[in-house]
């Protein structure tokens, strides 16, 4: 497996990927219901991320095996779908960076490809400043972030423009130096 940064030639695959990802491995923990509708709604990709050089993919040969990243945008989660004006930035000596938009291909789920992305973007934040990272979980990721140290401090429940209330957990851990 490699890690490189996402570049706009991999939209096309993040975007076959993420709701293979969702559908996959979001059963027993969301509804049918709610996996189309967060599908619709949330999860997807964010340009931004891609934009701005903080978004990696895994690779395993040629093929993506998973995506993910960080941001020192204010965004906490949701895809281009979910944007609705500016993002601003983040100050790293006052606020967490974002751990943003992972998504695994259901074959490489639990092979180490989540923890690879995520080792390269806590890597990354603490080089660009960051002292602490926060994250919306989803429920089939929040074993993952807990894992790596991510503490929950509150389960939301989102609702989302069709009127369905999907679930995420609010979390965070500090970045050593």
């Amino acid at each position: 497996m490699t890690l490189r940064v996402a570049t706009a030639a991999d939209l096309p695959a993040l975007r076959e990927l993420i709701p293979d990802s969702v559908r996959a491995l979001g059963r027993g923990h969301y509804t049918p219901e709610q996996i189309e509708s967060a599908i619709r709604h949330v999860f997807g990709v964010d340009t931004q991320l891609v934009a701005d050089g903080t978004y990696f993919v895994a690779l395993v040969g040629d093929a993506i095996a998973g995506c993910g990243g960080w941001s020192r945008r204010r965004t906490l989660f949701g895809g281009d779908q979910m944007k609705s004006g500016p993002d601003p930035l983040l100050d790293p000596a006052r606020e967490p960076a974002r751990i943003r938009a992972f998504f695994v291909r259901p074959e490489h789920a639990r092979r180490g490809v989540g923890s690879r992305l995520m080792e390269a973007c806590i890597r990354a934040a603490r080089a660009d400043g960051f002292r602490a990272l926060a994250l919306a979980a989803t429920l089939p990721g929040e074993p993952l972030y807990r894992a790596f140290g991510f503490e929950p401090s509150e389960r939301i429940d989102t609702r989302l423009p069709d009127g369905v209330t999907v679930p995420f957990i609010l979390m965070s851990r500090s970045i050593e130096p």
